[in-house]
């Protein structure tokens, strides 16, 4: 199978097992969706979705987050795990928003890669999923299924993601990171992975897996 061959391939059985995929931190704009990524640090979506109705009822805006003493975001989002770091950096983004950006969230990877807590990762996935703009945010199901499919030898997400956005079209980026990570939970675990019910590493995966 040629690389343009594979590619193919790889985007059409993700777009026909998940067509649309949904994003999978609940949110309702970007500034939610920026707090609920930074929460997802080390934490599972699901976990972060049962601690952010919580935290968005005590407050959901940048101006209401502000105000909020650390100790209380401290306590909401404990579960999250780094409860320290990430409640003190929620604190101080906020603020930052609202003295810098007039309370909204800001548009480009600069600026937001500037806020406490913020990384290129979380950064990529609000510029993608909040504002639409071309990104490949690389997690560790990314990160794992580009090895396994022959498409990076990364040692690390930064150069995943350099190998990705070279092989793939900007125009698939925002829709097939997401597709890949269902596609990850689903099919092609980290543990327990089954290669004859994994269909797409069955026709593209390396013969051996070092990861």
């Amino acid at each position: 199978m040629t690389r343009k061959e594979k590619v193919n391939f790889i985007v059409q059985t993700l777009e026909q097992l998940y067509p649309n995929p949904p994003i999978p931190l609940a949110h309702k704009d970007a500034y939610t969706l920026l707090i609920a990524v930074l929460l997802s640090a080390q934490c599972t979506d699901a976990r972060v979705n049962l601690v952010t109705p919580h935290l968005f009822a005590l407050a959901d805006t940048p101006a209401a987050m502000s105000k909020i003493e650390v100790a209380k975001i401290k306590a909401i989002i404990r579960p999250c795990g780094l409860s320290p770091k990430k409640s003190q950096a929620i604190s101080d983004l906020s603020k930052i928003i609202m003295e810098k950006h007039h309370g909204e969230v800001p548009q480009t990877f600069e600026e937001l890669e500037a806020l406490p807590g913020v990384g290129h990762k979380t950064a990529s996935v609000v510029m993608s999923q909040a504002f639409g703009v071309p990104a490949f945010p690389v997690d560790t199901h990314i990160h794992r299924l580009a090895y396994r499919w022959n498409l990076s030898s990364g040692k690390n997400v930064a150069e995943t993601e350099r190998d990705l956005k070279r092989i793939f079209s900007e125009k698939l980026w925002n829709k097939l990171h997401l597709q890949m990570i269902y596609y990850g939970r689903e099919y092609c675990t980290a543990r327990s992975h089954n290669l004859s019910e994994c269909i797409i590493c069955a026709q593209v995966g390396r013969k051996k897996e070092k990861l």
